[in-house]
């Protein structure tokens, strides 16, 4: 699928002072808006759309948050980029193949940049990451 572009624009991060033994982490990721807008490719200017988007992960009891927004420029053909926008009009929905892909973008990118957030401030990791088990058996 034809991305040409993907930016942040908002980047958040917050620790508070809460502690507790058990923390829960909820990610959640959803598209604000969509719109046509100009991008300038060489020397002609393109119509692509852009897919506004908006990445919260929260640590429960108020132990901290990332937030993240920004986002998606994509290429498509002028009757399919109308549908796209006129569809969002109507109904704040995209077609399922188009959602699941954009949103598997953005969740990639998005969890990376959480994962590096988190560090900085000394929160958990907002994703479960691999850990090594040792046999203890001899």
């Amino acid at each position: 699928m034809p991305i040409v572009g993907f930016n942040f624009t908002k980047i958040g991060c917050e620790r508070g002072e809460a502690r507790a033994e058990k923390v829960n982490i909820s990610n959640n990721i959803s598209l604000k808006d969509v719109k046509e807008t100009e991008l300038s490719l060489g020397n002609e200017k393109q119509k692509v759309i852009k897919f506004i988007f908006e990445f919260v992960s929260k640590y429960e009891p108020s132990i901290g948050k990332i937030m993240l927004v920004g986002e998606v420029l994509y290429l498509e053909g002028t009757p399919k980029a109308q549908k796209i926008i006129e569809d969002w009009k109507k109904t704040k929905n995209l077609e399922k193949d188009l959602m699941t892909f954009l949103l598997d973008t953005v969740l990639s990118k998005c969890n990376v940049q959480a994962l590096i957030l988190s560090q900085e401030v000394n929160l958990p990791s907002p994703i479960p990451l691999p850990k090594i088990k040792t046999d203890t058996k001899k």
